[in-house]
């Protein structure tokens, strides 16, 4: 095992918002991430804030929570001082995740007299050079030293599995496993180390091995990691200096690629990723992250992309290891492989070549005519088709608008069957209303306890009341279009404000959208052209939603219908005000 030296830079999301977009990290803060808190600062916590927490509960406990989006560039690039000044004093450095670093504690150790000099040395530089509260751990590993930074231990030689056999499972970052521990009776990492190593591998799987070699005091690190050949490397000259941080993202991003293919072609992939850059002044840079898992092309670019952005946006402020002026070169180092037997071609040819191809085409238009041209749809959390949907340009990371599942589900007992049958009307179903205060959790509709027995009836709880049943519809209108709804006789058909509708509906009508300013003429041929005046052969609903009522100005009420027509077209229709709405087309 090798001795390690971890440092640890405590809610260093908090410390990040505050070094780049001035959040004073000495009031209540909260960074959410998913609307969970990622992290939060002393004050707040002092107020109850927790990890974990929903940001309802959060803003429940500290009323004047400061709230702040969880932003891993940012964070990234306000650590790039820090590993910069630790350069200063010891090199080696690996970058694990924006807020901890860890190097090898035995050339530090033995030219500044010790491991305890050493680690008062780092952090006492660290203060003076970016004002920055850290602590320091020092393990058998890297695992261990994490665990010691948070103590602020300095763990001595061999002793590194009685210090790990007293610390909680929770200590190895997997709540699923953890709570599953907890109600096996494993509550220390001493207990988990002590079952037999070929059982947690059949009960667990192989992140249940890993970890199980984690609680036993063994690196994380596999010992088949090597240094690559030389010709692994990939490197790209370019034509004028780089001083933005989108264009050398983007470079980033090819250059990736290229690694990415190289290692696959060799059956390999990468654990720890060297990046370099020249200046055209000639200044040499070099940074070292590493990673627990195997680095996939999109999380190489992600680290690139994060370095650079440090790089860059430090040349602007003063202070050592800064370039002095634009990249003209990039270097990628795969400084530690492992054999990937996964990337091994397949009989007719490459595993995955096809979506590999349309990778490159795609970021060949991106190129040509700029991110935004290429996007695609992620879907989140939200109440209607509309919100669920997020367009995110090909290659970023895909992060949902808003939390909650991808797929909606029941929001309390109704029809299951699709659209296209007549299901019983409003009197057959029961009425239910849920709606939601701020940070987007239940506020009424029943007692968590009448949920949990809805929930146990087959109805899944959902994160967002008012959501539509499955299946979602295959269209969603940019602008909806303004309909009539009219029963057997002619007259409109109304929904009261108990959800008692007046009539089933029988016919719809949808007026011809104009070409004007604002309207969107493109979806115009979507809705089938009897649409325009059709009979309805089936409907369910309504499905209420009944939105920000704590704020009578923005408050929003209205329901929700989906229809099918003779001709076997199916909508998805929307009455508000006494005004219907269609807004989405089923295929």
């Amino acid at each position: 095992m090798t001795r390690s030296l971890l440092l640890w830079c405590p809610d260093w999301p908090v410390l990040a918002a505050e070094i780049v977009d001035g959040v004073p990290a000495t009031g209540p803060v909260a960074v959410l991430h998913a609307n969970r808190v990622l992290a939060c600062s002393e004050q707040a916590r002092a107020e109850g804030v927790r990890r974990g927490l929903r940001r309802r509960e959060a803003q429940r406990r500290c009323p004047g929570l400061t709230v702040v989006a969880h932003d891993p560039g940012r964070d990234a690039r306000a650590f790039e001082p820090v590993v910069a000044a630790i350069e200063e004093v010891a090199v080696g450095v690996e970058v694990i995740r924006p807020g901890a670093c860890a190097l090898p504690a035995r050339g530090p150790s033995r030219y500044l007299g010790g491991e305890e000099a050493a680690a008062e040395r780092i952090v006492e530089h660290v203060a003076q050079s970016c004002a920055v509260e850290s602590q320091v751990g020092v393990a058998d590993g890297v695992f261990a030293a994490g665990l010691a930074a948070r103590q602020g231990r300095i763990v001595p030689p061999g002793e590194t599995p009685e210090f790990l056999a007293a610390q909680p499972v929770e200590a190895l970052g997997r709540p699923a496993l953890a709570d599953l521990l907890r109600r096996l009776g494993v509550r220390t990492l001493g207990d988990f180390a002590a079952l037999p190593a070929g059982d947690v591998l059949a009960r667990f799987g192989f992140d249940g091995a890993l970890a199980h070699r984690l609680a036993a005091g063994r690196d994380d690190r596999p010992l088949a990691a090597r240094r690559p050949p030389v010709d692994l490397t990939v490197t790209t000259d370019l034509d004028e200096p780089i001083e933005r941080v989108d264009v050398a993202a983007f470079a980033a991003r090819t250059l990736a690629e290229r690694l990415h293919e190289r290692l696959a072609g060799h059956g390999l992939a990468c654990t720890r990723l060297g990046i370099e850059a020249v200046t055209a002044h000639g200044q040499e840079l070099h940074r070292v992250w590493r990673h627990d898992g195997l680095l996939s092309a999109a999380a190489i670019a992600d680290r690139v992309r994060w370095q650079l952005d440090g790089w860059l946006t430090g040349a602007r402020r003063a202070g050592p290891a800064r370039p002095t002026a634009g990249i003209i070169r990039l270097r990628l180092v795969p400084d530690g492989v492992l054999a990937q037997a996964g990337l091994q071609p397949g009989l007719w040819g490459e595993i995955g070549a096809e979506r590999e191809r349309a990778h490159r085409a795609l970021s060949r238009v991106q190129g040509l005519l700029g991110p935004e041209a290429v996007v695609t749809a992620v879907l989140g959390g939200g109440r209607s088709p509309a919100d669920q949907t997020r367009l995110v340009p090909w290659g970023d990371e895909r992060l949902p608008a808003r939390p909650g599942p991808a797929e909606p589900g029941r929001s309390w007992p109704g029809p299951a069957e699709p659209v296209g049958r007549s299901w019983p009307g409003p009197d057959a179903r029961p009425a239910v209303t849920e709606a939601t205060g701020p940070g987007d959790g239940p506020a009424r509709g029943g007692s968590a306890s009448s949920r949990r027995r809805r929930a146990g009836t087959g109805a899944a709880v959902p994160s967002w009341p008012g959501r539509l049943p499955p299946p979602s519809p295959a269209v969603v209108l940019p602008t909806p279009l303004a309909a009539s709804v009219l029963d057997a006789t002619g007259a409109p058909v109304v929904v009261s404000a108990r959800l008692t509708v007046s009539a089933s509906p029988a016919r719809l009508g949808v007026a011809t959208p104009a070409v004007a300013t604002g309207s969107d003429p493109t979806f115009v041929s979507v809705v089938p052209p009897a649409t325009a005046s059709a009979e309805i052969v089936g409907w369910a609903g309504p499905w209420p939603v009944d939105e920000r009522w704590w704020a009578p100005a923005e408050a929003r009420r209205r329901a929700r219908f989906q229809v099918c027509l003779a001709d076997g077209s199916a909508l998805l229709l929307a009455v508000e005000g006494g005004r219907w709405w269609v807004e989405a087309i089923y295929d």
